[in-house]
């Protein structure tokens, strides 16, 4: 007989989700009101200017999408790439392939640049990719590589974009709230993100930004978005404007408390201050994994505070140890992804994970359970170094 699912109680540490915070847990569970109620709308509104806090914009298609982050990734490509668009995109890890597939699904032409994992997007990939491809409407790459821990400089090639009359598209699913972001700024066209990582929302909305020349391009296609539900025109009369909004679809309502929570909750401790949070923590983890002889695949310059990519230790078992982490721990961290499978864990440090009793725990059971299988590893070592960090802090 099926009843009632009750899922066990876990501490999350991987690329996604992150640990939600009570607050949004509570939100969720709020009475359910209708999408076109007035008190609703009234809300709405509430999380579009937060959003645009979080962004550090003043765009005013600023929404969440009713689906997951690569729903807000489809939304950003079949509203500005049309059919014989050149587009430019950027790959080095999993995200970039999804955005070619992307630009080839909206008829568009895709010029790979393409950069190893683990490794940032080369300027001077880019721009020998413009010389060679001047008639290239956008750029697209993403900000913070989810499957390698790798941050790209976004201000730098948003701005070589914007030297070739390029719009920009930008993914910041792992970006958003964790590290520094400034959309209006760095002059970023078009970005999307989601709700489970760095926010520690409960999975299932993706946040975009569209900027005004963005905006223009989409309302002046001359073949219509090919997909109903994402176009910004048709979502924009429910999203967008004052008064009375003409209906669309039935927005997940609860959900949508949920992200207003975890916005109010970031407005409150301010975005800048959420990033040396993030930025903080990631030191104290990177000091206690060091000392436990355990190294980083992203060099320090690019590597990403909120996701770290590991380097397994050689003759680990990697499935083994995760299954230890989960079972005895109830910790659960992130395998590598494509090339880096077996290779890499990815451990996360993402919104209200990023914390010091995580960090803490995610030491001490990486250190036991390696210890336990006779890895190679310092004992004794990752707990003092991660306490040498917090208390210079103290």
């Amino acid at each position: 007989m099926i009843t009632s699912f009750h899922p066990p109680i876990r501490t999350l540490m991987g690329p996604g989700p992150s640990d939600v915070s009570p607050r949004v847990l509570e939100a969720m569970a709020r009475p359910t009101i209708g999408h076109l109620d007035p008190e609703f709308v009234r809300m709405m509104d509430e999380i579009k200017e937060l959003l645009k806090k979080a962004f550090k914009t003043e765009n005013e298609l600023t929404m969440p999408v009713s689906a997951p982050g690569s729903a807000g990734m489809e939304a950003c490509f079949v509203n500005l790439v049309e059919p014989g668009d050149k587009v430019i995109v950027c790959q080095n890890g999993v995200f970039g392939g999804r955005m070619k597939e992307n630009v080839e699904r909206a008829g568009g032409e895709a010029v790979m640049v393409m950069d190893a994992w683990g490794s940032a997007v080369s300027l001077d990939k880019v721009a020998a990719a413009f010389d060679a491809h001047p008639d290239a409407a956008i750029l697209a790459f993403v900000h913070a590589e989810t499957s390698t821990g790798v941050s790209s400089d976004a201000k730098a090639l948003c701005a070589l974009a914007q030297e070739r009359g390029a719009l920009t598209i930008v993914d910041a699913v792992t970006s958003l709230g964790g590290t520094e972001l400034r959309v209006d700024e760095w002059g970023i066209d078009a970005i999307y993100s989601g709700t489970q990582k760095c926010l520690s929302c409960a999975p299932g909305i993706s946040p975009i930004s569209l900027s005004a020349k963005a905006v223009d391009k989409v309302k002046n296609r001359t073949a219509s978005v090919q997909s109903w539900f994402l176009d910004t025109n048709l979502v924009m009369g429910y999203w967008g404007g004052e008064g009375k909004r003409a209906y669309h679809h039935t927005a997940p309502v609860n959900a949508l408390y949920a992200l207003h929570e975890s916005l109010v909750i970031l407005h409150e401790e301010g975005i800048e201050k959420s990033w040396q949070r993030h930025a903080f923590h990631h030191q104290a983890l990177k000091a206690g994994l060091e000392a436990m002889g355990i190294g980083f695949l992203v060099d320090e310059a690019n590597r990403l505070p909120q996701l770290n990519s590991v380097i397994i230790p050689e003759g680990v078992d990697d499935a083994k140890v995760r299954s230890t982490l989960l079972s005895e721990y109830g910790l659960e961290i992130g395998a590598g992804l494509g090339d880096l499978a077996g290779k890499v864990w990815r451990i996360g440090l993402m919104g209200s994970s990023a914390n010091r009793r995580n960090v803490t725990l995610c030491l001490s059971a990486l250190e036991s359970t390696l210890l336990g299988m006779g890895a190679s590893v310092k004992a004794g070592k990752a707990l003092q170094a991660a306490e040498q960090v917090y208390l210079q802090a103290s």
